[in-house]
């Protein structure tokens, strides 16, 4: 029997420790065909969201997937982001957080384009977490 994977757990604990120390927590996600997300932010195929309380609205951080509404463009919008292509949660102010590896192949059917939801709030994307190399934000290590 396989065991429960651990990572929604572990982006529920991160996301409440940002929170309760005054940290904004963002998350990096490797789009595929079940992510639901702005298109025009999505860049190499990945993109970062906002997911404090100031910018998300019934945040349900899930076993399956992260749903949220935010508002782009003025507009509110539905977001809907799998678990497994969760590359890292991350504070905004200070980098620290956890990253997580994602699968080279997607599953049988999750291949495809994300669906467009809107646009970006105030006109500018998130900003990226620093990126050392290709495709890895930078993390600090969470004491």
């Amino acid at each position: 029997m396989e065991l429960p994977s651990t990572k929604p757990y572990l982006l529920r604990a991160i996301w409440e420790w940002c929170c309760d120390n005054g940290f904004t927590p963002y998350i990096a996600v490797q789009v595929d065909g079940r992510t639901r997300v702005p298109r025009e932010f999505i860049s190499d195929g990945q993109i970062v969201l906002n997911i404090g309380p100031d910018a998300s609205n019934k945040l349900n951080i899930g076993n399956d997937f992260i749903e949220f509404q935010a508002r782009f463009g003025g507009v509110a919008r539905q977001i809907s982001v799998p678990v497994p292509q969760v590359s890292a949660i991350y504070s905004r102010e200070n980098g620290a957080g956890m990253a997580f590896e994602i699968d080279a192949e997607p599953a049988e059917g999750e291949a495809g384009e994300a669906e467009p939801v809107g646009e970006g709030a105030d006109g500018e994307a998130p900003p990226e977490p620093p990126r050392p190399e290709p495709g890895r934000p930078k993390l600090q290590r969470i004491k």
